[in-house]
């Protein structure tokens, strides 16, 4: 599962964007999706220790991703590019078993 943090604050568009596009990411992609506003103490100490000064900010497995407009073209490869390759077994494989 890919941990994203969505540091966001009121009244910001850009912030909604961001969450509609998480919205539809997470229907291809495992996520775990948690939202923190800028203007809080956790908020705060994370927009200083990755250098967010524009919202929103996005964090992909603790590593910062973005700062400012989502692109949801970029995220989206980004997460193809980590996603987890399942081991082949026969019971997950779709083959006609032998006799």
């Amino acid at each position: 599962m890919t941990e994203i943090i969505l540091l966001t604050e009121p009244h910001c568009g850009h912030c909604d964007r961001a969450k509609e596009i998480l919205h539809r990411l997470s229907a291809e992609f495992t996520l775990s999706v948690t939202e923190i506003d800028l203007a809080g103490d956790e908020g705060r100490e994370l927009a200083i220790e990755h250098a967010i000064v524009s919202a929103p900010g996005l964090l992909v497995d603790g590593v910062l991703f973005s700062r400012g407009p989502l692109d949801g073209h970029k995220l989206r490869m980004t997460l193809e590019s980590i996603r987890p390759i399942g081991i082949w077994s026969r019971e997950t494989a779709a083959l006609p078993e032998q006799s």
